[in-house]
């Protein structure tokens, strides 16, 4: 795999989480006739916020992953920040949804590993030939 075909293959996956996320929102809208908003509805609210976290998420990890990519950085790497953001999303959503107890806080952590690891390890290749 070229190195833009694993930024695709995390895009990919990112643009299959997001519907699913979204369809959990609508079927609870759809259910309680709550139109516009949360509705007061507590359910409402977790579904919404872990839809608009993700949101929040996706396009600066997806961002991060191209950069390194741009930078010829290697497929480990774009791996390894793919793969923890993936799976860090997954346990927030799970940690969210109350089917796995701290898997919000470790989804959340591993999220914030990835944005810290992709912004240092960007500024590494940028300056590892000497400043710019």
């Amino acid at each position: 795999m070229t190195t833009f075909q694993i930024v695709a293959f995390y895009v990919a996956l990112t643009l299959l989480m997001n519907p699913f996320l979204m369809l959990r929102i609508g079927l609870v809208r759809q259910k309680k006739r709550i139109n516009l908003g949360d509705g007061g509805d507590a359910d409402m609210q977790a579904r919404i916020r872990a839809h608009g976290n993700f949101v929040e998420v996706a396009p600066l990890v997806l961002i991060g992953l191209i950069a390194i990519a741009m930078l010829s950085g290697p497929p480990v790497m774009l791996h390894l920040f793919g793969a923890t953001y993936i799976a860090g999303r997954l346990l927030h959503f799970l940690g969210m949804r109350g089917t796995l107890g701290s898997g919000r806080l470790i989804g959340t952590m591993m999220t914030l590993l990835v944005f810290l690891g992709q912004g240092l390890y960007i500024l590494f290749l940028i300056f590892q030939n000497g400043p710019v």
